[in-house]
């Protein structure tokens, strides 16, 4: 393992999330209370892709979960009243993904709370060095799923 100054890129980014899930937890919408910060891109998701069809695959491969952990989302998600699966003409076995107003008014209030946490986030930060965090995040997530293949 190749550290700089005795640092691990898995230590500093096991401290981010840790950091990152603290901060929504205190910012978050009191109507987001019983959901996590995912919740929060999800709905961002089904909000920018509203008007095409989402199937939970979509939306596994999106946020690159596994489909249990696709499953319990959506069911909370659905029990909360965020969205709801509708079957397709096409093929009844399909259920596509649909916000309710409920997220739709929801999704304004987190993406209000998202934007001023990247403000926060991007404190201090050149475009040039956020360019090559981008860069970097890029090559981990290529290493990690090479490495899972």
């Amino acid at each position: 393992m190749r550290t700089l100054e005795n640092k691990s890129i898995g230590f500093e980014l096991r401290t981010l999330h840790i950091l990152l899930k603290r901060d929504f937890e205190k910012r978050k919408p009191r109507e987001l209370d019983n959901t996590s910060g995912v919740h929060g891109w999800a709905m961002g998701y089904f909000y920018e892709n509203r008007h095409r069809d989402i199937f939970q695959k979509d939306f596994e491969e999106h946020f690159n979960i596994r489909r249990s952990t696709a499953t319990k989302m959506l069911q909370l998600m659905e029990k909360n009243g965020f969205i709801t699966r509708q079957s397709v003409e096409s093929d009844a076995r399909l259920k596509k993904i649909v916000m309710t107003e409920k997220a739709m008014d929801m999704h304004k209030k987190v993406l209000s709370s998202l934007t001023e946490r990247e403000i926060i986030l991007e404190k201090g930060i050149t475009p040039r060095e956020l360019e090559t965090f981008y860069r970097v995040c890029d090559k981990i997530k290529k290493n990690l799923e090479e490495n899972n293949d």
